[in-house]
């Protein structure tokens, strides 16, 4: 039983909302919405407001949809001229297929949010997160086998035990802690293996650039990996080492295969990996002032689940879940991008 959305200028909670909803209804959001085909984009503005309410209480879109005709001052308040149908408004949601729905979302990202300085060699946060899918384990047993032809699959957290659900993999900068990229994965892959799968697709949407800080924790843990995020990708990656990590076993993976010497710029990719090597081993020293750094996303991760209901999915296709996370971190970066930059104010913001 949903308690009933009684608009509270008074409460804090509220006050935020309404920055959120004010921003969606900007000059700048609809342009973006237009330029995806989105038509109209008075109407499809109306019904993205209507989903960020429902993620930010933690409540069904019928719910929310029954509220909004019920309570004028709701409407008021959400700037939405007429309440649509729950037909007409999953009907909406149903015509964006995963990809473009992140297009979408991922522009009004850079819309909404702080721009990375273009001069400045960046820092980015990476890590992952159980996705939980809110099925009844008590009433139907759920076995690797009948998950086989599922689109989700069992996995396993440290933090939740074992689950059924997806694995999501977000990139945060860390100077304005804006969403950069979000990846989705079917149950539980091992954090190590999918490591080259984010570089690949980091480098090809252009968000890591050379120099850039890369900040994993010890899932993604590998010798190779040092070796090819420096000459692959031209990046720092500073992956928490394990008790057992040895510098020379590090050394030794560094061996410029044969046919680069055939490259012009052989040289020059030379000094830059002795550079980010020299660099990288300067970071290992002062892993202890990283590990704090690397906490903050940890704290975004609390608020997409305490605060913006990515605790537990009532979602069962990899569509519907790629759709509303998409939308949860597009939320999020807005939320992040009008004050909630750091660490005091995340963790006060779980905690609502």
């Amino acid at each position: 039983m949903h308690p009933p959305l009684i608009v509270d200028r008074k409460n804090q909670k509220w006050l935020l909302l309404e920055l959120v909803l004010t921003i969606t209804t900007t000059r700048r959001t609809k342009q973006e919405m237009a330029k995806l085909g989105i038509i109209p984009v008075q109407r499809a503005g109306e019904y993205f407001r209507i989903l960020f309410i429902s993620l930010f209480f933690s409540m069904d879109c019928s719910y929310v949809l029954q509220e909004l005709k019920e309570r004028p001052s709701l409407r008021r308040f959400a700037h939405i001229s007429e309440v649509p149908t729950p037909e007409q408004f999953y009907r909406f949601l149903s015509r964006f297929d995963e990809k473009s729905f992140m297009v979408l979302t991922s522009r009004l990202l850079n819309t909404f949010c702080a721009k990375r300085n273009p001069r400045r060699k960046g820092i980015l946060l990476i890590d992952s997160t159980a996705i939980i899918l809110d099925l009844n384990w008590f009433r139907q047993r759920f076995t690797k086998q009948k998950l086989e032809g599922r689109e989700y699959a069992w996995g396993y957290s440290s933090t939740h035990g074992y689950y059924i659900g997806y694995k999501l993999t977000l990139v945060i900068d860390h100077h304005t802690l804006t969403p950069l990229a979000m990846m989705i994965h079917r149950g539980s892959p091992n954090d190590s293996t999918l490591f080259t799968e984010i570089m690949n697709e980091l480098s090809r949407r252009r968000i890591i650039r050379e120099g850039d800080t890369l900040v994993f924790d010890k899932g993604y843990y590998s010798y190779q990996h040092y070796a090819d995020g420096i000459c692959k990708f031209k990046v720092v990656p500073l992956i928490f080492p394990r008790k057992n990590f040895k510098k020379s076993k590090l050394f030794s993976k560094f061996i410029i295969p044969l046919p680069a010497f055939s490259r012009s710029r052989i040289k020059q990719d030379i000094q830059v990996w002795k550079h980010l090597l020299d660099r990288l081993l300067t970071l290992f020293d002062r892993i202890d002032e990283y590990a704090s750094i690397r906490s903050l996303i940890e704290d975004v991760f609390k608020v997409a689940k305490n605060a913006l209901s990515l605790k537990r999915l009532h979602r069962y296709t990899t569509r519907s879940v790629e759709k509303v996370v998409a939308t949860t971190v597009l939320l999020l970066g807005t939320v992040i991008s009008l004050g909630f930059n750091s660490k005091d104010l995340l963790q006060r913001l779980a905690e609502w």
